[in-house]
């Protein structure tokens, strides 16, 4: 490069003027590089994204953080905590977030609510993105009666109410000893099968489309010239294009099958007791909200605070992975 187009680049502002000098080679980035200037730039997907990390931490570790704020475990009931009443105490030195109405500490169920929200999410989510992968790129890939098959499939599966096959599918396994002699029963078994079965068909018709088009590509037709096999054109050819998409779809799932997962505890088909979850407290909450705000305000903050940062960061993501962004 010259030096003149080096400084004009300079004084111009443009894309990667501040790696560029008088005299200098413009330095190649790697794919990674570019996704990373362009992701730190956007501080509030930063934010979020920390925001997360420490909520994983904090899950992860959830018997020492109670330890730490001299809490007891979540489903420990101590009567001694409730005024003479009998009624609920609020946020005081010995129980930060206050009780609920059986004495037990809430702080400490909203930290175990979190193990069971992020545990449901990111597994019910798995398992959506790959069956959801492999029926889309199967059925964008073969075309004809596969591809009628696979999508007239996902489409009853789109139209099925997913609240009502969780409330249906928990309540038939709560009777006797469950479902497929005794291997399902109400918990978090059916939460990640009914969040799972209700997502993969979005992620399946995305991928489907997405395939479609990278089909008619060059590179997979100069692979198909060369004899590659149909598993090696779509594994190892298709599926490295489809990352980006797959990486932003799936922290966009994340935070509704959170909210999906809250919903069913609330209606009280999710996460059985003794487990704690953020919906199942705030369901638990209603009848005593007037006398006992502390016990829906917590647990609905930490939903509220975690499903935003997720958003947040599928945004930055999506943004950050978007060559046409600019940044």
């Amino acid at each position: 490069m010259s030096t003149a187009t080096s400084e004009l680049l300079v004084e111009g502002g443009g894309p990667g003027a501040e790696e560029v000098s008088a005299g200098q080679d413009v330095v190649a980035r790697s794919p990674l590089e570019l996704f990373w200037r362009r992701f730190r730039t956007d501080k509030v997907a930063l934010a979020a994204l920390a925001f997360i990390v420490l909520l994983i931490l904090v899950a992860i570790f959830a018997p020492l953080v109670i330890k730490l704020f001299g809490a007891p475990p979540p489903a420990t009931q101590n009567p001694n905590a409730l005024d003479e009443f009998g009624t609920p105490t609020g946020p005081s030195s010995a129980h930060i977030m206050g009780v609920d109405q059986l004495g037990r500490d809430i702080f400490s169920r909203v930290v175990y609510g979190a193990r069971v929200s992020l545990q449901v999410a990111i597994i019910s989510t798995s398992v959506a993105v790959f069956f959801g992968v492999i029926a889309g790129m199967t059925a964008a890939y073969y075309g004809g009666v596969t591809d009628t098959v696979l999508a007239r499939f996902m489409d009853v599966m789109l139209a099925f109410p997913s609240l009502l096959l969780g409330i249906g599918l928990a309540s038939a396994c709560s009777l006797g000893n469950g479902c497929l002699g005794g291997l399902i029963h109400p918990g978090l078994t059916v939460v990640i099968i009914v969040i799972a079965l209700a997502t993969f068909p979005y992620i399946a018709r995305i991928i489907r489309g997405q395939v479609l088009s990278l089909r008619e590509k060059e590179f997979v037709e100069a692979a198909r010239s060369l004899g590659a096999s149909d598993r090696r054109i779509i594994f190892r050819q298709i599926l490295p294009n489809l990352v980006a998409p797959i990486i932003v779809y799936s922290t966009l799932v994340i935070p509704q099958n959170i909210l999906f997962e809250a919903a069913l505890s609330f209606l009280g088909v999710g996460v059985q007791p003794p487990q704690s979850s953020w919906g199942q407290m705030i369901g638990d909450a209603i009848g005593i909200f007037s006398e006992a705000w502390w016990y829906m305000f917590f647990p609905g903050i930490a939903l509220v605070l975690t499903v935003l940062a997720f958003n947040l960061v599928g945004d930055g993501l999506q943004d950050a992975l978007n060559p046409k962004t600019g940044r």
